[in-house]
């Protein structure tokens, strides 16, 4: 086109369906930024759910398998922001999608973020999004969908998310220990331990901040890929009691 231009944006193309044999599925990647990939390289395709899909395809036993990144920067569970937020969106980005077997749900730092950095109202928006994730998994099961909880990675340091009294931290903690430990999420893909700085855990790992001290770089992106289990995208039956809890 003459006089044409290049934009680092997809306006009119917003995914590709395909007819695939029998055996082919798709794994939704449910998130903000993070998992569009802010801090990633453009045209590169380094984001953490490319290089997740990478791994899946170097092996026969996954190879089947896409990934349907249903992220948006600045996205949030529980209120709308940058795009309509997560327990909205999920009937179109999820459940609507052809060949859905798998949810992975990473997402909640940016409820956290733009809440009052106040014990009450930190410990409301973890409260919130605790029973969002309930929410999320109950309707995800009831269409046969296996949904894994991703911890939140840090933001200490952050200019707009992190405050000196900690509270936005504790809400993180929290929330964090319920996907570890609540056995509600049918996996857990431990994203926090990935990415954070073993000397300061309330930090990411310096050799993956991008320098706000919450998006990642594409060494970063790599680190929360292969922190994933292959394991967990098994073409196995569901158990008879699927979806009754």
């Amino acid at each position: 086109m003459r006089g044409s231009t290049t934009t680092g944006h997809w306006y009119f193309l917003s995914a590709v369906e395909t007819w695939a044999k029998p055996s082919a599925a798709a794994a939704v990647m449910l998130g903000d930024s993070l998992t569009g990939g802010r801090g990633s390289t453009t045209n590169k395709n380094d984001r953490w759910p490319d290089r997740l899909l990478d791994r899946l395809q170097c092996h026969p036993a996954t190879s089947d398998i896409a990934i349907v990144n249903q992220a948006a920067g600045g996205n949030r569970v529980l209120n709308d922001g940058l795009g309509p937020n997560v327990l909205a969106r999920l009937d179109r980005d999820v459940l609507a999608q052809s060949g859905v077997k798998w949810l992975v749900v990473f997402g909640g730092v940016n409820d956290i973020g733009t809440a009052e950095a106040t014990p009450a109202a930190q410990k409301e928006t973890a409260d919130r999004l605790i029973a969002a994730y309930e929410q999320i998994i109950v309707r995800a099961h009831a269409q046969g969908i296996r949904v894994y909880g991703g911890t939140l990675t840090p933001f200490g340091g952050n200019d707009m998310y992190d405050d000196e009294n900690g509270h936005r931290e504790g809400a993180r903690q929290t929330v964090n220990r319920w996907i570890r430990t609540s056995r509600r999420f049918d996996g857990v893909i431990d994203l926090d331990r990935a990415a954070r700085d073993p000397a300061d855990p309330r930090r990411l790992h310096p050799a993956y901040d991008t320098g706000d001290g919450l998006h990642l770089n594409p060494a970063g992106y790599k680190a929360l890929a292969d922190v994933v289990p292959a394991s967990l995208f098994q073409h196995k039956p569901l158990p008879p009691t699927f979806g009754f809890n």
